[in-house]
């Protein structure tokens, strides 16, 4: 089984066009003011917005980075306003934090080995 996509709901399509287009992610469908997809630059996940009233209702989605400080240096200097971050967490992660125009919580981070084998993993 593999993670095909993650859907948020926004109620301004347009602002979260600008905003994921500014973050790096690619269109692959422009429904707008129905439904956007976006394909993640790294790999093959997909990512869309759906248009809905609903915003900020505990959604967080996360963006795996290899060189998270970087990233969010250059994003800080495109105007993206981040409510924390880039920090250590306990759980061995790097995380950014910050929020799309719908209030959806968006995590930007690193956790290389750790994201799939943390040394706590549970074994067979």
């Amino acid at each position: 089984m593999r993670l095909n996509q993650v859907t948020v709901t926004a109620p301004d399509l347009d602002a979260a066009w600008e905003f994921y287009r500014r973050l790096g992610l690619i269109p692959v469908v422009d429904s707008r003011p129905h439904y956007i997809r976006f394909l993640c630059p790294d790999g093959d996940s997909t990512f869309s917005v759906d248009q809905g009233e609903r915003t900020g209702s505990g959604t967080t989605v996360y963006f795996e980075m290899d060189d998270l400080d970087a990233e969010v240096a250059r994003f800080k200097s495109l105007g993206f306003a981040f409510t924390s971050g880039p920090r250590d967490q306990r759980w061995l992660w790097r995380e950014a934090e910050l929020f799309d125009p719908a209030g959806n919580r968006i995590v930007l981070y690193h956790a290389g080995k750790n994201r799939i084998d943390p040394p706590w993993r549970v074994r067979a």
